[in-house]
């Protein structure tokens, strides 16, 4: 069985003693497919060089994470991204979206290098990979009402809404990213999951966050993806190997492997 990671931040400090040790064990489990969303200026020189280490693993994302935002930076880590864009290839502009979760100070901002960063994706035809806590239905009307009719590919990573909003995106033709939450007991997500099909569905793990049980507490890593996929195999009531098969395919088509 082959597997894919969609939501990986392997190339944070929390695997600097372990890093190739981490990836190798991911890749000998079936985890082969590891794509790596940015978060800022800062991260993006550590996530290359994992990239060229494992380029046949570890694919890499340009982007800016939401809560790197602040009053003074947008055009900045914007630009960064715009010339990082036209020296190699990439394969999604992410992570991208909209936090309103810890602090609305900078929304206006967020919003701003969103829309900005929505068009790259235009621009250079790649799909996006969305972050959306506490702002999944600003979002939704963002992109309904600034970019529609417009070629947008995308997946809601770390799916926090109901099934309703989630039938709403695959309506507008998106992708639903699921990870460890599928597997915590009060979070609703299984519920959710329950009605949608495997073909709208990308797993991910956001290691080193959002360990899935039986490891919540610790940190997280490309291995649990086969946690998740587990859980989402019961849920649907299918084989592994169905799940396997089918969010691997979906991985590799929405990311231009394919």
């Amino acid at each position: 069985m082959i597997f894919s990671d969609t939501h990986t931040h392997l190339y944070l400090e929390e695997f600097d003693e372990d890093r190739g040790l981490v990836i190798e064990e991911a890749i000998n489990s079936g985890v082969q497919y590891l794509f790596l969303p940015n978060v800022d200026s800062s991260t993006i020189a550590a996530m290359l060089e994992l990239a060229d280490k494992f380029p046949g693993n570890c694919f890499p994302m340009i982007g800016v994470h939401p809560t790197s935002i602040n009053a003074s930076n947008v055009e900045g880590e914007i630009n960064a991204v715009k010339q990082w864009l036209q020296k190699r290839k990439f394969f999604a502009i992410g992570e991208i979206g909209i936090d309103l979760y810890w602090d609305k100070t900078f929304l206006q901002q967020q919003k701003t290098a969103f829309n900005m960063q929505v068009e790259l994706s235009i621009t250079h035809h790649l799909p996006l990979v969305i972050h959306s806590r506490n702002s999944l239905d600003l979002i939704i009307q963002i992109l309904k009402t600034d970019f529609i009719n417009k070629p947008l590919r995308a997946v809601f990573h770390c799916y926090p809404g109901n099934l309703i909003q989630a039938k709403k995106l695959i309506d507008m033709g998106f992708m639903l990213g699921i990870g460890g939450v599928l597997t915590y007991k009060n979070a609703g997500l299984a519920e959710v999951v329950k009605y949608i099909g495997l073909e709208h569905i990308l797993l991910e793990t956001d290691a080193p966050y959002l360990t899935p049980v039986p490891y919540r507490g610790k940190r997280n890593k490309s291995l649990y993806i086969l946690n998740i996929a587990q859980k989402l195999a019961e849920i649907k009531k299918v084989s592994l190997e169905t799940v396997a098969e089918i969010t691997a395919n979906n991985a590799l088509c929405f990311f231009g492997l394919k």
